[in-house]
This record gives C-alpha cells, structure tokens and sequence, in this order.
C-alpha cells in the first residue's frame, strides 16, 4: 500500500470514527501497517477495496477502531512533566489531603497502555514521597481499551529503551533484568490496578463524583478525538476531579474550544487544575 493511498483512506475514514486526521498524520505507520495486515487477513486485494467492504459492512468500523489504537509510550515520558509533578502538584494535593484530613492520594491514568505512565507515577511516590508521607496511600487506577496492552502492563516487563529515560539510581533499584527485559519490582506494581475501559463511553468513577485528585489524560483524547468528543470527554474528566483536583494532558495538547471549569496551572506542560467553583 502507497502511504498517499492510505493518507487518503484515513482522512475518508477518521471521521467515520469521530477522529481527526492531524492527529495521525505523524504515527499513520503504525495504523497502515496493521490496515495491510487486516487487508491481507480479509483477502482483499487492496486499500480501495476494504473501502468498499466498510461501506457494505458497517460493522466492520468496530475492527477499524481498534485498528488506529496507537500505542507509543515510555516511562518518564515529557521529563519536565514530571518535574513538576514532583515539585508541584504532589506538593500541593498533599497539602490538600493534609488539611482535610484524607489519607488516600487517588491517580487515574486513561489510556495507560502497556503501564509505562501508571508505574512512572508509582515510582516518582515511593522513590521521592512515601517515606515522608507513610500515612498517605497512593492509588492509581489505569485504564485502558486494549486488552493485550493491560496484559503488558501486568506482566510489567519491557526493554531497555521503554525505561532509558528514568533516573538510573530508579532503574537499578525498580527492576530485575530477564535476558533483554526489565521487570518492575512487585512492590511497585501493587500501587496500580487496571481496568479494560474504553474512555470514550465510561470512566471508573462513574456513579462517584469528585472521586480522583489527579487524572492523567495524556497524548489520546485530545489528540486522536474530534473536537466535539473532546468536549465530552472533557466534562467526563471533570466530573471525575475533586474540587481541587488536576488534569494533565499531553504537552503538545491542547483543550477544546472555550473550556471551562479549568484553570491553566502550566499550559505549556497541559497541566490544569479544575476551579473550585465549577
């Protein structure tokens, strides 16, 4: 398949799927080359022709779906994000949690993949909060719409370049090398449970509201989505905060049209706080 005539069948069917097109347009690779893959397993002869098969089945859209998943991630992705993760944010939700006397720290990471950004988050508190916090428990609910990348994420195994970027002094003391994988330690594990969800229709708080103090909605939503689904799954999110809660997205992201209900705490870095009034 020429990449032209697989730019143009995603700009004809991106939409179909409420997507946008700008945000493929640099990773379309790794979806064209699991649509040759998906050619070849129907018998087709050729991109046009799986074209027509969608418009004379349109339950094939669910397999397109699943299809333009991207799946490119990495521990201690955006250092300067976390940076002020630890300088920042943590700082401040535990100061939060202090005055009203909680003593449960709540993480949502949506769109986590095969963990690298859950377990980047688990390790930033036990390497740099636990001992100071002990009464403080960290919990980081990850979601994610791809089975097999929940399964990754709970073998928690990956190769070196997955985990380069991290402080060397957290590579040596967080995994154990398996010929050419490292393995994340137990202990970190435990701070994060996964569930297989699918952000766009649900969110693990749903029927609970102001539940998470940090949600982590990183390089997905508000790049893949269509604006108006944006807009939806922004509110979604922001149900989902407490009062004073904070909202990361990806530092190339932006938040659609005139948002409300968020304050920009680093827009450079897309971390916002949710007003307290809204």
């Amino acid at each position: 398949m020429k990449d032209s005539e697989c730019v143009e069948f995603l700009q004809w069917s991106l939409p179909r799927l409420h997507m946008r097109w700008a945000g493929f347009r640099k990773v379309r690779k790794q979806v064209c080359k699991k649509l040759q893959q998906r050619i070849n397993y129907l018998n087709l002869d050729n991109i046009l022709d799986y074209r027509n098969y969608i418009e004379q089945y349109p339950d094939e859209l669910v397999e397109l779906d699943k299809l333009c998943r991207i799946t490119i991630s990495r521990f201690y992705r955006d250092k300067m994000v976390f940076e002020f993760l630890e300088q920042q944010v943590f700082p401040r939700l535990l100061d939060n949690l202090k005055q009203r006397n909680e003593t449960e720290l709540r993480v949502w990471c949506a769109g986590s993949g095969a963990g690298e950004e859950p377990y980047t988050i688990a390790l930033l508190w036990a390497m740099q909060f636990a001992s100071h916090f002990p009464n403080i428990k960290l919990s980081i609910t990850g979601t994610e719409i791809n089975s097999q990348m929940i399964n990754r994420a709970e073998r928690a195994c990956y190769p070196y370049s997955s985990i380069k970027n991290l402080p060397l002094s957290w590579q040596n003391s967080a995994f154990d090398q398996h010929n050419t994988l490292y393995c994340l330690h137990n202990e970190y594990q435990h701070y994060v449970q996964y569930f297989c969800q699918d952000l766009r229709q649900v969110s693990p708080s749903d029927g609970e509201k102001s539940f998470f103090h940090l949600i982590c909605c990183r390089n997905l939503a508000f790049t893949y989505f269509e604006t108006s689904l944006q807009e939806r799954i922004l509110q979604r999110l922001q149900k989902a905060l407490t009062n004073d809660g904070v909202l990361m997205i990806g530092v190339h992201e932006e938040l659609p049209g005139e948002y409300t209900g968020f304050n920009a705490w680093s827009k450079r870095l897309g971390i916002y706080h949710r007003s307290e009034c809204s």
